[in-house]
């Protein structure tokens, strides 16, 4: 594999988890303001696009376009870090891609309709995107990025607490 192989891999990936970041804190403080939605829902799609370069970069330069070679090695990864040996996190990152692929579509059907959608939806998406980052960042990483992403995972935790409590005051 090419040292260009492995910068492209590794920037669209850290772009994605970047973007994937500020879209929710613009999401998530923007009070309906129209200006803020936009913004979101744009760094929002950038973020998902860099995730599909990332996964196309990943299959072209790590695993030939194989899934079985995609799987063996995400098996590997797994059970070096957490003594499973299961590939089943490529089917994991598959329905990441298809979902936020699915959200990102919603969103451009219309800011209004996005915002209608059930409190539940909401919750469990953003807790998978967060459960994805975290391992992502957190728990296949090492070194001082591991600690990147934990500081990263704190914050967007305390900003959906007080995007939470922000919008439970306003209804009451």
């Amino acid at each position: 594999m090419s040292n260009r192989g492995e910068f492209f891999t590794r920037f669209t990936i850290w772009i994605a988890l970047a973007l994937y970041s500020v879209g929710v804190v613009l999401w998530s403080l923007s009070r309906r303001s129209r200006t803020w939605d936009q913004a979101a829902r744009l760094v929002w799609t950038i973020a998902c696009m860099s995730l599909l370069v990332h996964v196309a970069c990943a299959f072209h330069f790590y695993h030939q376009w194989s899934h079985d070679l995609a799987y063996r090695e995400t098996a590997r990864q797994t059970a070096e870090v957490v003594g499973l040996d299961w590939g089943g996190g490529l089917y994991i990152n598959y329905a990441l891609m298809a979902g936020w692929v699915a959200d990102v579509v919603w969103w451009w059907l219309g800011l209004e309709v996005y915002r209608r959608r059930p409190r539940a939806l909401v919750a469990f998406w953003q807790g998978f995107l967060l459960f994805m980052f975290f391992n992502a960042t957190v728990v296949f990483r090492t070194g001082p990025l591991r600690f990147v992403g934990l500081f990263v995972c704190c914050g967007l935790c305390l900003v959906w607490w007080y995007s939470c409590n922000v919008s439970s005051q306003v209804q009451h």
